[in-house]
């Protein structure tokens, strides 16, 4: 059974294809080892996936000062699915590995789970590798990847500061779980330089709540040691790739380093010095048009016309409905519907019903014929 949660009334207001507030269903997968991983839907339209990054929580995230921003952006064209690493927020704690092989299986376990044919896919921070990697393993699945704050190699296979890495991890072992946050301080500083302070309370608060030290200590020492450089010339997907150039959690040369090795990616530098951009600054506007750009292209895979401008919508009827109405007034049947949008019968079938269902229709022919009546055509 899914858990549903109500997108809090403050924060930017944004359009839904539909009345009330945006709402995210946490819902549960199981691995091939047994761990539970608790991933989120939220928003209409084609999917975009989010790839883990360091230490997250589906729940205590949704009306966060640091985060709200970028769910109810991504969420407005898309089906945007995020999920909890092993170890971390909802999902099980408990966990027999942490590795960088399992977390790209997670992700695979996510998708394969939801029933996703294709999806764009996004990596934020290590995110980003686990993305990468994830896109290589898997040929035909990925449409396109954006890559924000990312990089292709750890902190110890960049021989960068490595003393100053396990003098961290040592502090992570023994103070994070504390209720004095100066612990984590160090690394909400690390992250966000010029967050207020209510937004690093909050991100200290989030270290705290998402995991325990141990856990913590055991990711960072995972990805320290990640090194995908001699697989990022096999990335075939369209690409972006964007940095934040004052970055010191990871400096921009690392952003500058995958654009470089991934063929025909676009790099864009945001002007900033928090490694997690917040909605106050001017970076994120570049950012958020960047992206929809990118991910929004005017064909049928992005959802999003080649002009900008919204798709009719009679009855209440959401962008990829509208899809599959005007392809069920082609004669097109389930499974090729399913071939042209890249998503399963199942999505189609459930697509299907609800068309039904909003424009009065009892069969396919009557859709078809609302269709037509409607303009859609």
């Amino acid at each position: 059974m899914g858990i549903v949660m109500p997108f809090p009334a403050t924060g930017p207001s944004f359009a839904t294809p539909a009345d009330g507030p945006m709402e995210q269903e946490i819902r549960f997968c199981t691995a091939p080892d047994g761990v539970q991983i608790a991933y989120s839907v939220v928003g209409n339209g084609p999917p975009l996936v989010k790839a883990p990054n360091w230490l997250t929580h589906l729940e205590f995230e949704w009306s966060s000062p640091v985060w709200s921003h970028w769910w109810e952006e991504l969420a407005k064209y898309h089906t945007l699915v995020r999920f909890d690493q092993r170890g971390s927020g909802l999902s099980e704690r408990n966990v027999p590995e942490q590795s960088f092989d399992t977390w790209v299986s997670d992700l695979g376990t996510v998708v394969d789970h939801i029933g996703l044919d294709r999806f764009a896919l996004l990596g934020i921070s290590q995110g980003g590798a686990i993305a990468a990697a994830y896109t290589v393993r898997n040929p035909g699945r990925v449409t396109r990847m954006v890559l924000y704050g990312a990089y292709g190699r750890g902190q110890a296979k960049r021989g960068d500061r490595l003393e100053e890495m396990e003098a961290l991890q040592t502090l992570t072992r023994t103070g994070w779980g504390r209720d004095d946050p100066a612990y984590r301080q160090l690394f909400t500083s690390r992250f966000m330089p010029g967050a207020s302070l209510e937004q690093m309370r909050w991100f200290n608060d989030l270290q705290r709540v998402s995991t325990s030290g141990e856990n913590a200590a055991n990711v960072m020492a995972v990805i320290a040691q990640i090194d995908l450089f001699p697989i990022l010339g096999d990335i075939n997907v369209p690409t972006l790739v964007l940095h934040v150039r004052g970055d010191a959690q990871v400096p921009s040369e690392q952003g500058r380093q995958l654009a470089a090795l991934i063929p025909g990616s676009r790099f864009v530098l945001l002007e900033g010095a928090n490694h997690l951009i917040l909605a106050s600054e001017p970076g994120w506007e570049v950012t958020i048009r960047e992206v929809r750009a990118f991910l929004g292209s005017g064909d049928s895979e992005n959802g999003v016309p080649a002009n900008g401008e919204d798709l009719p919508a009679p009855a209440g009827l959401t962008r990829r409905e509208v899809e599959v109405l005007k392809l069920i007034a082609a004669g097109r049947s389930n499974r090729d519907i399913a071939g042209e949008l890249f998503i399963t019968s199942n999505t189609v079938a459930n697509h299907v019903k609800k068309i039904l269902s909003k424009t009065g229709s009892s069969n396919r022919t009557e859709a078809a014929a609302f269709a037509v009546d409607k303009g859609l055509l």
